[in-house]
């Protein structure tokens, strides 16, 4: 974190500077380890070098989304069908579940609107996009990137 604020800031020969960079660095690492202490969650820190894999990924799934869903704004009969699609998880942490959740609304034409333990509620504009739910194709890949196989 010092080596970061150092490159940051760029100032390398004002000892006070210098001297506020190191105390800023200490006050933050401490507050940082009483947050720990208190709460007593784990970050979750476990996703690894799959995350690397995982934002590609799902970058092209939205992608892929954004288009299906300007194809149907711009179809002239606007063939949308909305529809609630009841979906489980199988992600094993909270972290995995909020990665999912958060996946699902991130892509076009689908939106997550409750989660009750391994229960997902989501809206869908398609039955495309419904159908891309139900067939669990991202919840697979975040249960993949919490590590299972």
């Amino acid at each position: 974190m010092a080596a970061l604020w150092l490159t940051w800031s760029g100032i390398y020969d004002n000892p006070m500077i210098l001297g506020f960079g190191v105390v800023s660095c200490v006050l933050v690492t401490w507050i940082c380890i009483q947050m720990d202490r208190v709460d007593g969650a784990n970050p979750g820190y476990g996703l690894g070098l799959r995350i690397l894999l995982y934002i590609p990924w799902l970058m092209l799934e939205i992608l892929k989304s954004n288009l299906h869903v300007a194809k149907v704004v711009l179809s002239p009969g606007l063939p949308i069908r909305p529809r609630l699609v009841r979906a489980k998880s199988t992600q094993q942490t909270d972290l995995g579940r909020v990665i999912y959740a958060n996946s699902i609304t991130l892509t076009p034409g689908t939106i997550t609107l409750d989660v009750r333990g391994d229960d997902f509620l989501v809206h869908a504009l398609t039955e495309v996009t419904a159908a891309g739910v139900e067939e669990g194709g991202m919840n697979r890949k975040v249960s993949w990137l919490e590590g299972q196989s």
